[in-house]
Formats: C-alpha cells, sequence, structure tokens
C-alpha cells in the first residue's frame, strides 16, 4: 500500500531526511558488499553540501564479480528460463515494493539529487514503479513467429535474451531511468549490471535490495557504485558484458562506443545530449507556450536531457514571448528541496553548478542580455542552487546556443519567419527533442515533419507515456527507452530450421 505523505512539513521532511541512514554498498550476487579494495568515497547531499553517506568505491576487480555473478545467474538460466507467469508475478512485486518504499526512496533521491522532495514522492517514485509494471505485464504476451516456408520445412523465430547487460544511468532521473532499462531488460531474460553515476548511487543499491525482495534470483541485478573511469570503463571494455545500455553525455557516448570495438563488440544503445528547440510562430498561442517553456525549462532544474533549452521565436512576438516566460518562472518557487513548496531545488554538485554559471558569463560575455537571473542562489546554505535564468539576443555563433548546459538556463533567439525558424532549431549536433507552437494545423504538420528530432510536441511539451519510445537522432544517440520497442534491443532473433518429411 502506497502512504500518504501529502500532509508532511519542511520539519518532518528534514527530521527524516537526517535519520535516514543509506547503505553505501554493492549489491553483488545478492550480497550487499564492500568493494574489494576496501575504498569508498563520501556521497555529499546538494541541499547544503553535507557527507550523508560513505559508498563502496568499485572497480575493475568488483566489476569482474559483478559480471561473473552475472553471468553465472543467467547460465544456470532460473530468470533467463522462467515461465512468463513466474516473470510477470516478480515483476509486479517489484513494481509493488517500490510503491511501499515510497518514502525512503523519495528521501533517497532527494538527498542524493537535490531535486523537490515533492516530485520525487509524486514523479519519481511511482514512475519507476509504473515502468516495472507496464514492462511485467508483456511477459506472457509476447509471441514468436513461424515464418512462411515451403512444404516439409518449419521455421521458428524466437526471440532470446542478449546474456549480460551493463546498463549505466546518469545523476538527473536515477530512478526512471533505471527503471526504464532494467525493466524491459528482465523482461527479455537478461542479467544485468546496474552501475549508477557517483553523484546518485543510494536510490540504485536499495532497488536492488528491493529486486532480491520480491524474488528475483540472486545474481540477476548487481548493482556497483563508483567513478565513470573506475567501474564504467571496465564495464564498457569488459569482454562477458554482451550489452551496455547507456544514458550520459555524449562525451562518455561515444567512449562506450570506443570501448565495444576494442573489446568484444558489445551491443551499445545510447541515449545522450540535447538542445531541445521551442520553434513559436506568430500566431502562438503565447500564455500556453510560456507555460510550457517555462516549466520545460526549470523543471527539475534544468537538468532533464530533453529540456526545452532554446526558444527559436518568430521576431514579431517574441518580446511578448519572453516577458511572459519571465512571468512564469517567478512563481516557479526555487528553495530547500525538503520544503514541500519548493518546485526547484538544488544542482547536483559543486562543479556542476561552476559549469552553468560559467555558461551564464560566457553567454553574457558573448553578448547576451540576461532577462532574469543569472545568480547563484542560497550560497549560505553550503548547497548549489543557481536562479531561473533566461538569456534574450542569443545567436548561434555563441557558445549558450550550441552546447547543453543542463541548468535552469534558457536561451531566446529570433526568427524571421518558419523557415528560419526550422533551420535554426535544426542546427544543432543534438536531436533529441523539440516543439513546434501555432494554431494553424498545416504549419504544425510542416513544421513537426521538418524538425531533426525523436521526439516533437505540438502545442505542448514533455507530454509522454510509457508506451511511446524515448530517444534521439544525430549525436543525442540511438535506440529507445520505453515502450514494446524497447524491449527488441535487449534480445536477438534466433531461427530455428526444421526439415521433415
Amino acid at each position: 500500500m502506497t502512504p500518504d505523505l501529502t500532509a508532511r512539513t519542511r520539519r518532518d521532511w528534514e527530521q527524516a531526511a537526517w535519520a535516514t541512514r543509506p547503505d553505501g554498498r554493492a549489491l553483488i550476487g545478492g550480497r550487499l558488499v564492500e568493494a574489494q579494495s576496501g575504498r569508498v568515497f563520501d556521497k555529499i547531499t546538494p541541499i547544503d553540501g553535507r557527507v550523508i553517506a560513505q559508498v563502496a568505491r568499485g572497480a575493475a576487480g568488483d566489476v569482474d564479480a559483478a559480471v561473473a555473478a552475472a553471468r553465472a545467474s543467467f547460465e544456470r538460466g532460473e530468470w533467463r528460463r522462467a515461465e512468463p507467469k513466474v516473470k510477470k508475478r516478480v515483476l509486479r512485486r517489484f513494481a509493488e515494493l517500490i510503491r511501499a518504499d515510497l518514502e525512503h526512496l523519495a528521501l533517497l533521491e532527494t538527498l542524493d539529487t537535490g531535486r523537490p522532495v515533492l516530485n520525487a514522492v509524486n514523479v519519481d517514485v511511482p514512475f519507476a514503479a509504473d515502468c516495472l509494471e507496464y514492462y511485467a505485464e508483456f511477459a506472457d504476451k509476447l509471441y514468436d513467429e513461424v515464418a512462411p516456408t515451403g512444404p516439409g520445412d518449419l521455421a521458428l523465430i524466437r526471440r532470446e535474451p542478449l546474456g549480460v547487460v551493463a546498463a549505466i544511468v546518469p545523476w538527473n532521473y536515477p530512478l526512471i531511468i533505471t527503471a526504464w532499462k532494467i525493466g524491459p531488460a528482465l523482461l527479455a531474460g537478461n542479467s544485468l549490471v546496474l552501475k549508477p553515476a557517483e553523484q546518485s548511487p543510494l536510490s540504485a543499491i536499495r532497488l536492488g535490495q528491493l529486486a532480491l525482495e520480491a524474488g528475483l534470483p540472486a545474481g540477476v541485478l548487481n548493482v556497483v557504485p563508483g567513478f565513470g573511469e573506475e567501474t564504467g570503463k571496465p564495464l564498457g571494455l569488459h569482454h562477458d558484458v554482451d550489452m551496455v545500455s547507456f544514458t550520459g553525455s555524449t562525451e562518455v557516448g561515444k567512449l562506450m562506443l570506443t570501448y565495444a570495438g576494442q573489446s568484444n563488440l558489445k551491443r551499445v544503445s545510447l541515449e545522450c545530449g540535447g538542445k531541445s528547440p521551442h520553434v513559436v510562430l506568430r500566431d502562438a498561442d503565447l500564455t500556453a507556450a510560456a507555460e510550457a517553456i517555462a516549466w520545460g525549462i526549470f523543471y527539475n532544474q534544468g537538468e532533464t536531457c530533453h529540456a526545452g533549452s532554446r526558444v527559436i521565436a518568430d521576431a514579431s512576438i517574441k518580446d511578448a514571448l519572453v516577458a511572459e516566460i519571465a512571468r512564469v518562472g517567478e512563481s516557479i518557487t526555487l528553495g530547500h528541496p525538503l520544503d514541500p513548496a519548493t518546485q526547484m531545488g538544488a544542482l547536483i554538485d559543486g562543479g556542476h553548478m561552476g559549469r552553468v554559471m560559467g555558461y551564464i558569463d560566457s553567454g553574457v560575455a558573448e553578448g547576451a542580455r540576461v532577462v532574469c537571473g543569472g545568480r547563484r542562489a542560497f550560497a549560505a546554505s553550503g548547497g548549489f542552487y543557481v536562479e531561473r535564468t533566461i538569456l534574450d539576443g542569443v545567436t548561434p555563433a555563441m557558445k549558450v546556443f550550441r552546447e547543453e548546459i543542463f541548468g535552469p538556463v534558457l536561451t531566446v533567439t529570433s526568427a524571421a519567419d518558419e523557415a528560419e525558424a526550422v533551420r535554426l532549431a535544426n542546427d544543432s549536433v543534438y536531436g533529441l527533442a523539440a516543439a513546434v507552437w501555432t494554431a494553424d494545423m498545416n504549419a504544425a504538420h510542416r513544421v513537426s515533419g521538418a524538425l531533426r528530432a525523436g521526439t516533437v510536441w505540438v502545442n505542448t511539451y514533455d507530454r509522454s507515456s510509457l508506451a511511446t519510445p524515448f530517444g534521439g537522432f544525430k549525436q543525442s544517440g540511438f535506440g529507445r527507452d520505453r515502450s514494446p520497442h524497447a524491449i527488441d534491443k535487449y534480445a536477438d532473433l534466433k531461427t530455428i530450421w526444421t526439415s521433415y518429411k
């Protein structure tokens, strides 16, 4: 049963948070273990900079042990060969346990990432549970095929698991993106090694514990926390890993492709960076557009891969639109993540906050105008907060137009007409998402078809469903999370041909 946490005050949440004792050990072969080296690293919360846990600092030896445990479980076949009804029951039980652990998981996610606690309560935890439940329902509904052949032949086409999958997830939506990967990978019958980002390892370790409680056999889901060079790279290079499913920066995504080529030619699926544009035409509903644009960039502090970080607006309505976005932005409360009134929290760490501030300074130096924000907030707290920021007068030559900032910074660029707006929107190495705002359905279809992005919204933003695939074009990666299509990348097709008389 999901607990009701709506009446909690900031004091209630703070008391619960600082009483939390997260487990920072790795989970390998069904057991919580320290790193083989005995090394740990401090997990610092972005809320106020304090150390909240010591986490096992995994390295190549720990990766080897986790991969061996995953391989052994795969070869034993207790999960791979389990009846569909068993897989369905275990995955549904996993989802139920996540919902029952709502308070604990929400606190871990907030302490790890600095997101508002009610976002974790209302979005991150339930969405992760929903994802596992969604894929559980496919367990007894996927059919293999019989190919058309001549008489005397029977050709079966079967979907088979790949083997050992390394799931490498980022720090911005740890629970949700982990569920996007482990849900279809487990459904397909694979065994996994989950590598959470070093900035957000705590909820992943807890998920591993809940998976065991749900009945997942030991070794099927292993969790190895650690740094990219020390755990992510060994996974990418490992000769007994059959696939890497990676979400993170384009820079590291390219490394994963290199590692695959240097090792065993393992499969690689990538969901990487974004610089998603809103194309706002002159006949758009500016009130609706401004509301969606503001929330699309300031939600989760702008730390969203498909955040709508660029506005390409018709010059005739640009100033009115910017004023309306600024008004909506001011209504989005930046504050302490454990305060239920907070709608925008802390950035992930001090290094990233400095990077975001560097982009703001770069934009100003190159000629952009700060409409609002542009400063660090709550510096005395020890946490890592940046104001809601809008930069107007941005041109394609500026760094803030081209590079992913991954923070609460919106850039605004004018376009003379629809054709220029589309050209500017597509003038990016990324292609994760986009939106078009117009009252003309002819223009909506024309522009949405012309935009090179994996998801294009029309007169809305960030609407989604587990039934729709998510992923990008160009250097935003390839492969899709969510939807039935995600199952395909975790399985391969085997033809079994029988001749008979």
